[in-house]
């Protein structure tokens, strides 16, 4: 299925825009599912207005295509390489990709290969969690490591963190780290934040992000998180101030009962196209 579905309708070449869905979920450790996640938010895009009332745009008229997903499983190392190859190539076709998780494992191999095709970049992780452990469950390539892994190639600055492990305190960059707490009483934080990018940035989000009264299907939730416009709208000025390069959506769960969240990973998916090329 294509992001959008029928009414959204373009071939690679004339396409801006490419959705590159990774179902993988192989290290997951609590709350298994997010394999799902990618055919789920194609599923609820279906649902989505194109114009965008925020922008006064039609982003889709850049282009909008999807590709055949990363079917890789058989390590997590394969599965960061095969997502490392795709979107070597998609940067290489002057593609915008958007990668669609899957387990936060699933932007490493993209990460690497943002590092490699642009100067002076950093990684932007809105995440509950700062994912730094070294190595987690006997992998480098666990979804807990996934900063870890993403430090290597970039520098990270992290917007959103509400929980860690004491192991991770020695590898926390005190100027680069954003609490949510912290935020909740201090909006200017956001700011700050945005100072601490380069001239490019990829983004990397985990829907956990979110507050779970609004982004209930995760792994991994989390309370105490911002809810959708505040996190949109820093979003929304860090594209305005900088150039985003690349952004992954990762870790819906998709639930059988409620499928609010499956619309609105899709609706973040699309507003930040709105907001990166606004017409």
């Amino acid at each position: 299925m294509n992001f959008g579905g029928n009414e959204v309708v373009y071939d690679y070449n004339e396409s801006a825009i490419i959705i590159l869905p990774v179902p993988y979920d192989e290290t997951s450790t609590w709350m298994k599912g997010a394999d799902k996640g990618p055919d789920a938010i194609l599923e609820a895009s279906v649902n989505l207005e194109w114009y965008d009332v925020e922008t006064s745009s039609e982003a889709y008229l850049k282009g909008i295509h999807t590709v055949d997903p990363v079917l890789e499983k058989e390590t997590p190392e394969s599965l960061v390489n095969a997502v490392y190859d795709r979107t070597l190539s998609l940067i290489a076709d002057n593609k915008f990709p958007v990668i669609i998780g899957g387990n936060h494992t699933v932007p490493i191999g993209a990460i690497r290969a943002f590092s490699e095709s642009f100067n002076d970049l950093t990684v932007l992780q809105l995440d509950a969690h700062t994912d730094l452990r070294p190595e987690y469950e006997g992998s480098e390539f666990n979804h807990a490591c996934a900063m870890a892994r993403a430090r290597e190639f970039a520098p990270i600055v992290q917007v959103g963190i509400r929980s860690m492990s004491r192991d991770e305190i020695p590898y926390v960059e005190k100027d680069r780290i954003f609490y949510s707490h912290e935020l909740y009483y201090h909006k200017a934080l956001y700011g700050k934040a945005i100072d601490k990018l380069t001239k490019n940035v990829y983004i990397t989000i985990d829907l956990d992000v979110f507050d779970p009264s609004i982004m209930p299907s995760t792994g991994t939730p989390e309370p105490g998180g911002p809810d959708y416009f505040e996190l949109m709208h820093f979003l929304r000025d860090v594209i305005r101030k900088r150039n985003v390069v690349g952004f992954d959506v990762v870790e819906l769960c998709p639930s059988k009962t409620n499928k609010s969240p499956d619309f609105i990973a899709a609706k973040i998916i699309y507003q930040l196209l709105s907001y990166r090329f606004a017409m």
